[in-house]
Order: C-alpha cells, then structure tokens, then sequence
C-alpha cells in the first residue's frame, strides 16, 4: 500500500491530473458497460464492419499525447477495485482522446477455437496500439469503431 502511495507522490503533476481522470473514466465506462449495449456507449463514433485502415493525426505532439493516455490508462486499471479489462480501457481512451481531439480507433476481435470464444478490444492512434496490445494478433477484427473530431474552423 505504502508503495502505491509512494509511486502516485512522484508522478508529475500532469500525470496525477491524467491519472485522476483516467481512474474516474475507468469507473464511468465499466459502469456503462454494466448498464447499456455497446452501440449505445458509442453512438456517436462511426462504426465499420470489419477492419478500418488507420488514421493519420495532426503532429507528432499528439501522437505522444495519446502514447501517455494510454499508458496511464493501463496503469491506473490495476489499482481500480473493480475489473478494467480491455473494453473498459479501450472505451476510456477513446473517451480521454476525443475530450482532447485526438482521433483515434479502437478494435473488437473475437477468437474461436473448437471448444470456446473469446473476445478482445485495443485502441489504436496510427501505428501505435495504446492498450489491448498483448494477443490483439490472435484475434480477427469483426468491428472497428472510429473516434472522430469535428473540424476545426
């Protein structure tokens, strides 16, 4: 416990603030995953069936950016009392991306063997997997949902 708290104490300031956040959409998503079909959590992403080629992002200040949300996405989903598994960190991503206007992609696969069937999401900004990343490989991607931001005027 006293090393949670110690490693929380030497984050920057920003990365508090990121983790803050990332914590408390990390219990918004799996609240709504809990409560709503998955199209009604994101209704207003755009939906392909199937695999959607990536997305270009406007400098590399962003990219970074999205590379530290994710990061602290991941992080911060081992301290929550509750289960933060992939969906719950691709759609809090997804949600801390869009909130900075930073387009992004997140997968859902699924796996089939014999005897089972798995499912897996992961978010995506351009060549970077920002979470779900370990076995996404394995998995064939049945939709891919696009965070998309409104043009600027």
């Amino acid at each position: 416990m006293l090393n949670t708290v110690y490693k929380f104490i030497t984050l920057s300031f920003k990365e508090k603030m990121l983790f803050i956040e990332a914590f408390y959409t990390l219990g918004i998503m799996k609240i709504a995953i809990n409560k709503k079909p998955l199209k009604n959590i994101t209704k207003d992403l755009k939906h392909h069936k199937g695999y959607k080629k990536k997305h270009t992002v406007d400098s590399d200040i962003n990219i970074n950016l999205a590379i530290s949300i994710g990061d602290i996405v991941k992080k911060t989903s081992r301290y929550t009392p509750w289960e933060s598994a992939c969906l719950v960190q691709s759609l809090t991503t997804v949600k801390m991306l869009r909130k900075r206007k930073i387009p992004s992609i997140f997968y859902l696969g699924v796996h089939k063997t014999k005897d089972d069937i798995k499912a897996h999401s992961w978010s995506v900004i351009e060549d970077h997997i920002l979470t779900g990343a370990s076995g996404h490989e394995n998995f064939t991607v049945v939709s891919s949902i696009e965070s998309i931001t409104k043009d600027k005027k």
